[in-house]
């Protein structure tokens, strides 16, 4: 049997379309429910489904009295506070397409995103680093237009250009990623596939406003399906969190796995009588963090696999749990193969993940970079660069970036593999694994890896003999006071081998 997965596709995307409005679809006959709650230390500030829509779309009224048009870009350069996500939205409601960054980019990396874009407005915290423009609009101007009159939603072909978001750069140049309104629909899939999200719930997300993960998982997600959102405060300590998802019930806990860890190493208590369970994604979710959540909490941990261009699309949930080191399955409604050069391999055989060009969640393409998105089709389908092995049952095992796979004496590594087995080492707290070069074309796996203290190498190499494959065996073991990561958070494998010295 080939190495597809095909369960139907999944209903269409209805037309005339608007991502804001379906986000919102619940408001009218919730308008008291609350919607956001922005939980602190001692109080919380709380947005009733009311009071939300009212905001959005009286900034999206407010965006086109200042002149930006239906179909232009609005930059968005705003630090984590609510002010985000209902800009984000009013942009979108109006038909204006947001491009949410980061507000950790320096001036130089805004230039960049500025001249590529040409944008028609910033929405700007001035205390976010920008480079100059024309035109641009503060966080006092869009406060002020919350009370506006409400903007008709503006309805229209579920295809057309939604908002743009940027890819990390991890393997090059970030490009920008051109998503339709029909991507909120797609994200549909993932309600059963990963959250097991009812309407009844309480989803705390521990990432900041202007993060993607949350703004999706944390915020969109909830309110499309009608439940609460709950977001700690911007100066939240993560030894609080415990304490936080206690005392206001949050029934879903979603957050990167480095958050999961941290959690585990505080004082604090983990007894969370109303917690189900938790979301991972950003990383790979070791099988150690997550037998360790498991035992500290009593609640299961799901990981979600997806990349900027397609949001996640194979997940486990509580009704299918992934099995041994899996991921999980894809979504029922998408359409996922593993390829070959020629094709789909055989099940369980290594190959790229791909994606179908019909999935509704795939991007329209990359602005300014139409022949690289066309560069990442393989016939019908989407070549998202990662590799993975599709079992009989349909559970796909992740086995890294492809420009991510290590080769040492001539075999292909996984780093996932070899950082999952030290994970379970107990003097280990996080790990990452690169292949380095010790002589000229000549390479070694070696072992990045934080704890308490530096281990001893013997031990260390004792253990992976009793864990890997002698090919797959680290010969070096470098311990560091943190591993690399990106500004999500996410381990930076390509910025390990720098800190091995021969």
């Amino acid at each position: 049997m080939l190495s597809i997965f095909d369960q139907g596709p999944p209903d269409p995307c209805p037309t005339p379309f608007n991502l804001a409005a379906h986000v919102l679809r619940h408001a009218p006959h919730q308008s008291d429910k609350i919607a956001l709650s922005v939980i602190g230390a001692n109080e919380s500030d709380d947005w009733s489904y009311a009071r939300l829509e009212t905001a959005i779309r009286g900034t999206a009224t407010g965006l086109l009295k200042a002149g930006i048009k239906p179909g232009e870009i609005a930059l968005m350069r705003l630090g984590n506070t609510v002010e985000f996500p209902i800009a984000y939205l009013g942009a979108i409601a109006a038909g204006i397409v947001p491009v949410p960054t980061s507000s950790q980019l320096t001036v130089a990396e805004t230039q960049k995103i500025i001249d590529e874009l040409a944008p028609a407005v910033i929405l700007r915290d001035r205390n976010v680093a920008c480079a100059d423009h024309p035109h641009q609009i503060d966080l006092s101007a869009l406060e002020n237009m919350r009370d506006l009159p409400p903007v008709s939603y503006d309805m229209g072909d579920p295809n057309r250009m939604a908002y743009v978001v940027y890819t990390s750069g991890t393997s090059g140049k970030p490009r920008a990623v051109a998503h339709a309104h029909r991507a909120i629909w797609a994200r549909q899939m993932m309600v059963d596939g990963w959250y097991g999200l009812t309407p009844s719930d309480r989803l705390c997300h521990a990432g900041a406003f202007n993060w993607t993960y949350t703004l999706g998982t944390g915020l969109m997600d909830p309110w499309a399906i009608g439940a609460t959102a709950l977001i700690p405060a911007a100066e939240m300590d993560i030894n609080k969190l415990p304490a936080l998802l206690r005392d206001h019930e949050a029934t879903i806990f979603a957050a990167a796995p480095g958050v999961f860890r941290k959690i585990l190493q505080t004082d604090e208590s983990l007894h969370m009588p109303k917690l189900r369970h938790g979301l991972c994604a950003g990383e790979k979710l070791s099988r150690h963090l997550h037998e360790h959540w498991q035992q500290a909490t009593g609640t299961g941990l799901y990981e979600a696999y997806g990349m900027s261009e397609v949001s996640t699309f194979i997940s486990s949930n509580p009704d299918q749990p992934a099995r041994g080191d899996a991921l999980g399955q894809p979504q029922v409604g998408r359409r996922i193969a593993i390829l070959g050069p020629d094709g789909p391999v055989a099940q369980g055989d290594e190959g790229t993940i791909a994606v179908h060009q019909t999935d509704p969640g795939l991007m329209l393409t990359y602005l300014n970079a139409p022949s690289e998105a066309d560069a990442k089709m393989q016939g019908v389908w989407f070549l998202t660069g990662d590799q993975g092995a599709m079992a009989v049952d349909g559970q796909i095992t992740y086995l890294g970036r492809d420009d991510d796979m290590m080769n040492a004496g001539g075999y292909r590594v996984s780093p996932v593999e070899v950082e999952a087995a030290l994970s379970k080492h107990p003097g280990i707290t996080q790990v990452g694994a690169a292949a380095v070069e010790v002589k000229e074309d000549t390479y070694v796996i070696a072992a990045f890896y934080t704890g308490p203290q530096i281990l001893d190498e013997a031990d260390l190499n004792a253990y992976v003999q009793e864990n890997l494959a002698r090919y797959k065996q680290p010969r070096a073991f470098i311990h560091l006071d943190v591993l690399p990561a990106g500004g999500n958070g996410k381990l930076l494998r390509r910025a390990l081998p720098a800190y091995f010295k021969v």
